[in-house]
């Protein structure tokens, strides 16, 4: 990752959502960091010689007069290096200018990740802060759906947030937003400034985001970006949008989740068997965050039997077969034993490659054998095919197994075809496998008897 000796982009100066630059180069920054990080101990000794001289200088032949200092002066190496090595990381995060991009989630990560930073390395520095450089606008984007699908489940729902769509909120409401200990008002700024950063507008600055609600509070109600907040006694605040809010609100969403998914087959797809393949299931591979998470909510114990049905390449049997691997370090738990299942023989043997036991088949036509202690999978988000796979995939499970399913989050929201518990999924899981569909995944127990 290079970024070139440039000056810093000013707003509605560059193209919308540019990747700012630094004013030097990032090897510059790391070299002056590496002889900084070099000198210290040199600067340390040097702090104690002048401590030493001082305290010389203020008594004649050894003998205590006072107390120079208002403390003893200490200084331990170990923190002047944390100091300059968290100084480091903040100049490249203000240089890069990386609040403008992140959204108010991913702020909150790297402000924890910047308290106990990695080493000041270029691979480093490309691995915490390159993906909002090379994508700037995802991230804006994402900044925009995550306050929203915080805000109401309609916005959960791909197949709802389109512009001029019927039925999408025209005001939210927000608790706690009022008041010296209005914590709501966070969720509050974080909206409207995710707004401002899509139109390419700075953020609320402190002081004028406080007077806009100490207005709301004394008058009722106060203008916004996105319209106009009322604020009412019992502490809560409506943020009621106006035309321009929700079309902007419409069209950053609608652009962010892009081509969505249908919500119903076509009528020649509807006279089809239900176990035939539909033409357009798009392969969507687990990304391996999504899969770890899933593989976790299993809560092994070892020794299961596993099934993954439309297991493609094997993204969530990579994730079992890390769990094998790693067994030594759980107590000495057996190994589990995972089978997949593929109708696409390019990804099945992509799969069986990788070491691991795909069968290819049509799963929807595999006769149910309730022998699996656990079910784990991504079905095709197509229409409302991946209910089909979900019904079918129970019937493989022992009484008291478990099932891990990954579905679009519309399925949960509009259709309730989920099965037991349901857990959000972070705004655009699914960007690197080529949708920003929201998603989620539901955790179901079968019962025993």
């Amino acid at each position: 990752m290079t970024y070139h000796n440039t000056e810093f982009p000013k707003i509605g100066e560059t193209t919308e959502h540019a990747a700012p630059a630094l004013r030097r180069s990032l090897s510059e920054i790391v070299a002056e960091y590496d002889e900084k990080a070099a000198a210290i101990p040199e600067a340390i000794a040097e702090f104690n010689r002048a401590e030493t001289a001082i305290n010389v200088a203020a008594c004649i032949g050894g003998a205590y007069g006072g107390q120079i200092f208002s403390r003893s002066p200490s200084l331990y190496e170990r923190d002047v290096r944390l100091s300059l090595l968290r100084s480091a990381w903040k100049h490249v995060y203000k240089g890069l200018q990386i609040e403008r991009i992140a959204s108010a989630k991913d702020r909150k990560q790297l402000d924890l990740k910047l308290t106990n930073p990695l080493p000041f390395t270029l691979p480093n520095i490309a691995e915490v802060f390159g993906d909002y450089l090379l994508d700037p606008r995802f991230h804006v984007l994402k900044g925009l759906a995550e306050c929203f699908c915080d805000l109401d489940p309609a916005y959960k729902s791909h197949s709802k947030v389109k512009i001029g769509v019927e039925g999408l909120p025209k005001r939210i409401i927000i608790g706690s937003a009022t008041g010296w200990n209005g914590w709501g008002q966070e969720r509050l700024k974080d909206t409207l400034n995710a707004l401002r950063v899509y139109r390419g507008q700075p953020r609320y600055e402190y002081r004028e985001f406080a007077d806009m609600m100490k207005e709301a509070e004394r008058h009722g109600e106060a203008d916004c970006c996105a319209g106009f907040i009322r604020a009412f006694k019992n502490g809560n605040a409506h943020l009621i949008f106006n035309e321009d809010g929700r079309l902007d609100i419409n069209r950053a969403l609608a652009e962010f989740y892009g081509e969505v998914l249908p919500d119903a087959p076509t009528e020649a797809e509807a006279k089809r068997p239900s176990t035939e393949v539909a033409r357009d299931l798009q392969f969507y591979p687990t990304p391996r965050r999504v899969a770890q998470e899933v593989v976790s909510a299993l809560h092994l114990s070892g020794g299961e039997q596993i099934l993954e049905p439309s297991c493609g390449d094997g993204r969530i049997m990579d994730e079992l077969a890390a769990w094998n691997e790693n067994r030594e370090d759980r107590r000495g738990r057996a190994p589990v034993t995972v089978t997949g299942i593929e109708y696409d023989a390019g990804r099945a043997e992509q799969a069986r490659a990788k070491g691991h036991s795909v069968m290819t088949a049509n799963f929807l036509q595999v006769a149910p054998d309730p022998r699996f202690d656990a079910v784990v999978m991504n079905p095709p988000f197509y229409g409302r095919h991946y209910k089909l796979h979900l019904d079918h995939a129970v019937k493989f499970l022992k009484p008291g197994g478990v099932l891990v399913c990954i579905l679009p989050a519309t399925a949960h929201y509009d259709h309730g075809t989920t099965i037991g518990r349901w857990t959000d999924l972070p705004v655009g899981s699914f960007a690197s496998s080529g949708t920003n569909v929201p998603t989620g995944y539901c955790v179901y127990h079968k019962p025993k008897a």
